[in-house]
Order: structure tokens, then C-alpha cells, then sequence
């Protein structure tokens, strides 16, 4: 309590910054895999981290970190404050540099056991439950920026002139469109659908009910977005790869809607775990 008392406020008032440090070199979606040691010292009161964690959203900045770590019982999460041993980097990706990503380097970093969110071991739980709404928010992201780039291709599409006729007098010019609004619609239906579970729930019951559903969402969502790409960007032509004009939205989108397919987690996980959820809650009285 007293270290929620302290951090929440500097960060919700914009006093200070946090971040979520998970993956590693080698960790990605397999985050029992991590390396980032965190031993306790021999009187008990601190654990001295050492570690490095790549591709942090918002790490250049953060002055916290919400970092997932080897301790004696298992993978815990720390709460480490920028101090002495943490080095940042910030790595140059395709989005803006506003974003922080960074490489954070722990070395002989003391931490107080206070800082410990959970219990000792219990950190993949918290870092389960924490992936549902980074998950949803991801969706919600990558949603609304789907619309805008599909609102942006039926413009130009009205107004631009092919053969004496507006674009969209093409067929297959519609057909894109459809496909494109077809699937928006259906995965932001779903969206709101476990938006308003989630509102329902409890953080346990979340992790039961809807930990697969929000996982195939993603997955289904993300490929959406790279649908629309494609498409705006066959719409659009050489607009699309113009980072100033008319066709700016679309280049944007283009160059980064694969941020919503890789952070979180992967399709790939993402669709198998929607699948092995199901298959856990299916009972044994289900055949044919």
C-alpha cells in the first residue's frame, strides 16, 4: 500500500513515468524464458538485479520500471526505481521516437524486497492478468486507427479521376472497400462485446472467462489492420508511401500496424492460446 501511495499519484499527475519491462534478447512471447536475476541480499532486505530487457515502450524515459525477474521461487515483478546499475538506450525503430522504446541494462541494481508487486514467484500471474488489458488496448489502437485509414481510402477513392470516371466507379475498387469495412466492423462488434465483460468482471474472473477471447480478438484484429494496408495502399498508390500529402494517414499506417502484431504478444500465440483456452474450458462430456 504505501509503495502504491507513493508511485500512482507521481504517475497519474504526470510527475513521473513508468514502464513495463518484460522482454529480453532472448524472451519474447516465452516469457518463462527470461534471464534477469534477481538475488536477495544476505540480510533480506533487498534483491540485486541484473539483467538486461529490449524493446521497452517508454524505457528512455521511465523513471520507473515494472520489471519481470528470476527470484529463488520463480518469475516475480519488481518495481525498480531509476537508480545507480540502470542504463537506458533508446533504440531507432519504424514508429516515432516519442515512443522511448528502449534497451535497459540492469547492473548490481538494489531493490528493496518492499518493492516486490505480488508475492515472491507469483509474477507470471500478475503479468497474465496485466496482458488482457494491454491486449484490449492494443485492439482499441489499432481499431480506431483502421477506421481512419478506411475513411481516408473511400475519400480518395470518391474524388480521384481514372479513365474520365471517379475511382470508385471500379469495381474491384469497391470490392476492396467492402472487404475492408466488412472486417473493421466485425472485430470492433466483438471489441466492444468484451469491453463490456470486462466492465462485468473481476480481474479473476477475466483471467478465466475472457484471457482466450481477448487473445483471438487480437490476433483477428491485427489481421484485419494488415488488410486494410494492403488495400489503402493499392487505393491510394503512390500517395501511400508519401509521408507528406494527401496519402500521409496511409503511410503512416503502413509502416507501423505491425506494432499491434508483435507487441503483446504474436498472432502466432495469440491464436494458439484463444485455441488452448477453449480446449481447457471444454468439457469432457463434449463429443459428437
Amino acid at each position: 500500500d504505501a509503495l502504491r501511495m507513493k508511485v500512482v499519484p507521481e504517475v497519474l499527475s504526470g510527475k513521473k513515468r513508468i514502464c513495463l519491462a518484460i522482454t529480453e534478447p532472448t524472451a519474447g512471447s516465452d516469457v518463462a524464458r527470461i534471464r534477469t536475476t534477481a538475488q536477495r541480499t544476505p540480510d533480506g532486505k533487498h534483491f540485486i538485479v541484473n539483467g538486461i530487457k529490449k524493446w521497452i515502450t517508454n524505457g528512455t524515459y521511465a523513471d520507473y520500471f515494472s520489471t519481470a525477474v528470476l527470484t529463488e521461487n520463480g518469475i516475480s515483478m519488481l518495481l525498480i526505481e531509476r537508480s545507480e546499475g540502470v542504463e537506458t538506450t533508446q533504440i531507432k525503430t519504424s514508429y516515432s521516437a516519442c515512443a522511448g522504446t528502449s534497451l535497459i541494462t540492469f547492473d548490481n541494481v538494489k531493490v528493496p524486497v518492499e518493492n516486490l508487486l505480488g508475492k515472491e514467484g507469483g509474477g507470471f500471474q500478475v503479468i497474465m492478468f496485466n496482458f488482457n488489458h494491454e491486449r484490449w488496448y492494443i485492439n482499441s489502437s489499432v481499431i480506431r486507427a483502421a477506421r481512419l485509414v478506411i475513411e481516408e481510402s473511400f475519400k480518395w477513392a470518391n474524388q480521384r479521376k481514372v479513365f474520365g470516371k471517379p475511382l470508385i466507379a471500379q469495381a474491384v475498387i469497391r470490392n476492396k472497400l467492402a472487404t475492408m469495412i466488412s472486417q473493421l466492423e466485425s472485430v470492433h462488434n466483438w471489441h466492444e462485446n468484451i469491453t463490456y465483460q470486462m466492465c462485468n468482471m473481476t480481474y479473476k474472473e477475466q483471467a478465466k472467462h475472457l484471457a482466450g477471447p481477448i487473445a483471438l480478438c487480437k490476433f483477428a484484429t491485427t489481421r484485419m489492420a494488415t488488410l486494410v494496408s494492403d488495400n489503402a495502399c493499392q487505393i491510394l498508390g503512390g500517395r501511400a508511401l508519401t509521408k507528406t500529402g494527401l496519402g500521409r494517414v496511409i503511410e503512416g499506417f503502413q509502416r507501423t500496424f505491425k506494432y499491434g502484431s508483435i507487441l503483446g504478444g504474436s498472432e502466432e500465440i495469440m491464436a494458439d492460446l484463444g485455441i488452448r483456452m477453449a480446449i481447457k474450458g471444454m468439457p469432457p462430456s463434449a463429443k459428437l
